[in-house]
């Protein structure tokens, strides 16, 4: 390959190079085995809960957390309620004990029901809780 030859190359691959370097790069979700474009946009949830009067609300499949927030609290209803727990892009669940309440989130309702329980249990040291809430994102 020529003098002549190179440069064409060159006047090719330069303005490719730009516009290589111009696009930026897709969101990547990593994945098992490697990496993968990710269609599925984050969808939030969040739990509110007042426990002196067991009222409890949640919001979910939002594509703001801060919506997912407000739902949450409207739905409790007591002006006390608080946030307790916020998640993305799963399921979370709520339970409370003779002491302390706890929540906690998993890739699905049942995986946050028992992570849910098993916290709470330990929080209350053995003593039983009760489910009172769960939602998903999808």
């Amino acid at each position: 390959m020529g003098f002549g030859a190179t440069r064409g190359l060159l006047r090719l691959a330069l303005p490719l190079a730009v516009l290589l370097l111009a696009v930026p790069a897709a969101p990547i979700a990593a994945t098992g085995k490697g990496a993968k474009l990710s269609a599925t946009p984050n969808r939030f949830g969040a739990i509110a809960y007042h426990r002196a009067s067991q009222s409890w609300g949640v919001g979910y499949n939002y594509s703001r957390a801060r919506d997912a927030n407000v739902d949450a609290l409207k739905q409790c209803g007591h002006r006390q309620c608080e946030i307790v727990h916020k998640f993305r892009n799963g399921c979370a669940a709520l339970a409370d004990g003779p002491n302390i309440h706890a929540a906690a989130s998993g890739a699905t309702r049942d995986e946050a029901e028992t992570k849910t329980l098993r916290r709470c249990g330990e929080r209350n040291r053995g003593k039983d809780c009760t489910l009172l809430a769960w939602a998903c994102t999808r």
